[in-house]
């Protein structure tokens, strides 16, 4: 077991680096837990998109070593009723509303452990607009500071979840599509048998390579991504634009035509 290393928390949000609120973030934790060292996963989740955030984290976390703390905000229903929450899974923490956003953290580890977070964690005063910094923020430095997890408020018995990510009947989903327009898929190397391919708004993709490089350009491929998902991709161009695939467009397994 890896040893536990406390004093490091994580960012991922939907806010973008334009306005202020990343950095109203990090001045709370740097007044709260000023050792405490943070790292910034991503702030271009495209906004109110609680799967791409979802995917995000899941695609990070493990990046970090055992005790970090991880603030993930997207939060649509911000002000609303929807419960804060803290998790412990995989000897790491989570911060983050209950909407789903840590729905594919949660379902990739054995245990786990979910409590509604008490509000006198947070600031003085919580505005109904940005509990990033009112609250989320101040909860997570308070347990990269130290704060035991079973303080942070009443366990809960199930925190809201996304539907899963897995294949079922053989059909998927485009679970990402990154800068590059690299397509990710729900789909795992097992789920597509020899004589295989994915079909994507009517396009069937068959043909595979084992790295960017070795693809013949001008036709999207399909390849196993770091992700550990298949993606499709085009060498030199963008998969998605070829396709016209975004994040939730549906993908089904397609048997090639011999020949």
């Amino acid at each position: 077991m890896s040893q536990v290393l406390p004093g490091a928390l994580t960012l991922t949000t939907d806010f973008g680096s334009r306005d202020h609120y990343v950095g109203a973030m990090k001045g709370v934790v740097a007044s709260l837990a000023p050792g405490v060292q943070v790292f910034d996963i991503t702030h271009d989740v495209p906004s109110f998109d609680i799967a791409e955030g979802a995917f995000a984290i899941a695609q990070a976390w493990r990046s970090y070593p055992d005790g970090t703390v991880h603030v993930v905000v997207v939060d649509p229903g911000v002000g609303s009723s929807r419960a804060p929450i803290a998790a412990s899974a995989g000897r790491h923490f989570f911060v983050a509303p209950d909407n789903g956003v840590l729905s594919q953290v949660l379902e990739s580890v054995a245990t786990s452990s979910v409590r509604r977070v008490e509000t006198r964690h947070g600031l003085g005063e919580i505005s109904r607009t940005f509990h990033g910094r009112d609250l989320f923020a101040p909860v997570a430095a308070r347990l990269a500071g130290g704060l035991k997890f079973e303080d942070v408020g009443p366990s809960m018995a199930e925190p809201v979840r996304l539907p899963p990510v897995a294949v079922a009947a053989g059909i998927g989903a485009v679970l990402h599509v990154d800068r590059f327009g690299n397509v990710v898929t729900s789909f795992r190397p097992e789920d597509l048998a020899d004589g295989s391919g994915l079909e994507v708004g009517g396009r069937v993709v068959g043909s595979r390579a084992d790295s960017y490089a070795d693809a013949p350009g001008g036709e999207p491929f399909l390849i196993l991504g770091s992700s550990g998902y298949v993606e499709i991709s085009l060498n030199r161009g963008s998969a998605a634009a070829s396709l016209q695939a975004r994040a939730g467009a549906r993908v089904a397994l397609a048997r090639l035509r011999p020949g």
